[in-house]
Order: structure tokens, then sequence, then C-alpha cells
């Protein structure tokens, strides 16, 4: 693993995940004035709000070129075999733990149908895939904003770690940083204490070894789940021009993630709205009409109360804001179980006849604020249950793409820790 040498500045060093404010680029150009012409991540990431931009193959180049110029100046410090203890303190105050640790690609797979170990757990959006892959082809360096989640309730893989750093440390933290525009603030110590190490690898045991051997979800992706199948896609290609030793041992084996607990009471899970432009409420309620029997429209008073009806609601529900306000639907007889399905199924069905677009929102009050815009539509999905999360995925597959988020986009992983793949 490396990090930035001692006396790197890294509240400007780190950024949050390229995938964030995809529909706000001036969130972008404060970022930008924030690192001047610091040493920073931020050139070092492809921020997917430029991803129409005229000619990206110039981004993508100057980005690897950055990456190989910051490793020739001798801007990192490498920390052999290490395992880092990262604890995120949100905007709002709320912790989080994780462990930054490197996973096994030949274990993971995207397919809706996988039973691997570790997998997706929504679907994969497949065009998403080759701006990231232009970049890591290339590239000497992974930077990872992807988050893995454990099924830990008895809390014996991290809780532990994170008890022995607030009593007493292994060590000062190798990093210790405000982030960066309300990201709140992350440290991380480096677990060398072989007890601690053994202890972790056990307790992982006990979780695999009460695993369905047949359909064995030991490790979900949270978060990055596009940067993950890139990484795969990425040492598909390479492995099939290595020899056998080369196979174990490669760097681009493995991907540098950061490891938590679903029953972490920091980690919170937030449903991902959409926004529609250039599309109408009544188109939206035509189609709707061919993906479910029936559905019913009632007004709502504003945002918060539409969003706390959702979350109370027993039947399939979501919410709707436009130019003349917000409103409830509720649906029977839907195309899909949960209603981030039915929408996803009508959204992708309505564009694929008629012009318009869909982002993907991390955040009800901007979704509320896009949505009310003339010509637009924003669209409300309740939440998902992080005490279902994992059996739910092995009893029924991928959920639809970008269902759900790891909170709010600021609280999302910021890019800090590197690690050599080539």
């Amino acid at each position: 693993m490396k990090l930035p040498r001692p006396g790197t500045d890294l509240s400007r060093w780190a950024v949050v995940a390229c995938d964030q404010f995809t529909s706000q680029e001036t969130y972008w150009q404060e970022a930008a004035v924030v690192v001047g012409d610091a040493p920073s991540t931020l050139t070092l990431l492809y921020p997917e709000v430029f991803l129409a931009e005229p000619e990206p193959e110039l981004r993508i180049a100057r980005i690897n070129t950055t990456m190989q110029e910051y490793l020739d100046a001798g801007l990192f410090q490498t920390l052999a075999d290490t395992l880092l203890l990262v604890r995120r303190v949100t905007g709002a105050g709320v912790a989080r733990w994780g462990l930054m640790i490197g996973l096994d690609l030949e274990q993971y797979s995207w397919e809706s149908d996988a039973r691997t170990l570790i997998r997706s757990t929504e679907g994969t959006i497949l065009e998403r895939i080759p701006p990231r892959k232009a970049i890591r082809r290339h590239a000497p360096l992974e930077l990872p904003h992807i988050v893995v989640l454990i099924s830990d309730p008895l809390r014996q893989v991290i809780e532990p770690l994170a008890a022995r750093a607030e009593a007493d440390g292994w060590s000062e933290p190798v990093y210790d940083t405000e982030l960066m525009l309300d990201g709140g603030r992350v440290t991380g110590w480096r677990v060398t204490d072989s007890d601690a190490v053994t202890g972790l690898a056990e307790a992982l045991e006990v979780l695999r070894s009460g695993l369905d051997p047949a359909d064995p979800l030991l490790f979900a992706i949270g978060d990055g789940n596009h940067s993950l199948a890139t990484a795969k896609s990425c040492w598909d290609d390479l492995k099939a021009t290595l020899g056998e030793a080369e196979l174990a041992h490669h760097p681009a084996r493995y991907a540098l993630v950061e490891l938590e607990n679903i029953f972490d009471p920091g980690l919170t899970f937030e449903p991902i709205h959409r926004v529609l432009f250039g599309v109408s409420a009544t188109d939206f309620e035509a189609e709707l009409s061919q993906h479910c029997t029936a559905w019913s429209v009632q007004p709502s008073p504003g945002r918060d109360e539409l969003i706390a009806s959702l979350e109370r609601s027993q039947a399939q529900a979501f919410g709707v804001v436009d130019s003349d306000g917000f409103r409830r639907y509720e649906v029977s007889g839907p195309v899909s179980s949960i209603a981030a399905g039915t929408v996803t199924t009508t959204i992708d069905a309505l564009l694929a006849e008629r012009p318009g677009e869909v982002d993907y929102i991390h955040g009800a009050d901007v979704t509320a604020e896009l949505g009310r815009l003339p010509g637009n539509l924003g669209l409300f999905l309740p939440s998902v249950s992080k005490q279902t999360f994992f059996e739910t995925i092995v009893r029924d597959g991928v959920l639809p793409r970008k269902t759900f988020s790891l909170g709010e986009a600021a609280d999302k992983r910021y890019y800090l820790e590197a690690r050599q793949i080539s």
C-alpha cells in the first residue's frame, strides 16, 4: 500500500469518489479551487460529471502521466504487508470503521447469477466500464473508493480492532486529516500486531464457515461496483498474457477496498433517487401503466413528508416531484418486488422510445432541487433494509442498478490510499 509522504497536505490530496455530484459541476469546480496546484487525487480521477466532454482521451492521458510523475518524484511512501484500520467521521459527526484490504478478483463476479464469495449487489451498467478501463489499463496505480460489506451482527471482525485503536492503539495514526467540502475527517492506523491479524483471519473464517457452500456470499459490494468490475475486466485481459507463476502473485489480480460491517451503526443506507430530464409526468405515468396492473397518486405537502410516507408504506410506493409539487405513487401488480425495480424498468423503457436523460442522485435535497426545474421530473425511492440485505441478494440476486447508497454524496470514500498494480 502507498500513502503520500509526510508533509503532504492530505486535506487537498483526498478527494471524494468520482461517481458523486454527477449533476453538480460546481462541486468539482470548488474542489479544484481548494486543491490549487497542490498534489491531489483530483488529478488522478475522472469525475463522471465530465464524461460527456469532447476528447476524454486527453484527460485519461493526463491522469496516467500524472500518476507516473508522482511516482517518479517520490511522492509516496510504501507500507509493506499492511492492513489499515480506518475511522471516518462524516460532516454530520457520525463515525464508522473500515479496514483496507486486498481482495482476490478471481473470487469476484458482477454477473447477476453469480455464486462467488465476492459479488455485486446491484446491476452493472456495462457502458460505465470503458472510461474507467481506459484509465486502469495503463495506470501504474489504483486509488480505491470501493466499499465492500460483510454481514457481522456479532461485530467480531473489524470492531475488536476499532476497540483497541480507541483504547490504546498500536501506534500514532499514519494519517489524520480533515476532508474538503464538508467531507468530515478520516484517520488511519497501521495494523501490524500478529495477534490482531490472526484474530481478524479467524473471525472472517467463522463468517465464511456459516455460509451455504453452494451460495457463499461473504463480501458484498456496497460502493464502487463499476470500479471493481473494471479491475476484474482488466485482470481478465491481462491474465491471458501471463504465465502460471505470474498468475498467482501479479498485483493486478487484487483490488484494494475498504471492508465495512453492514451492522456498523455509523453506516447508513440511503436510497439513490432519479431525475429525468426532458420527460413529463404524463409521459412517465403512461409508461408506468405498462409495468404494473394499476397505480394511484396522492399529493404530498413537501419533501420530508413524502420521504417519511415512503418509509412507512406497506405497499410498493415511490415519490415524484416536478414544477407542480410533490406526489406519492402506489403501485399494484408491479413487475418487480421492490420500487427501485419497477421505476428502473419504467425509465429504461421510456427512454428507449423517446428523447430524455436520467441521472442517479445521492440525496433527497438535490433530487428535489433538480426535479422542480421546468422540464424535469424527480423520483424518490424508499430505503433498503440492512437487516435483510444479504439474504435478499442470496435469494433474489442483484438489486436493480443504483438502488442504494452508503450515506449521502459527501459521506462517500475519499481517494487517499494507493496501490501499485503494474
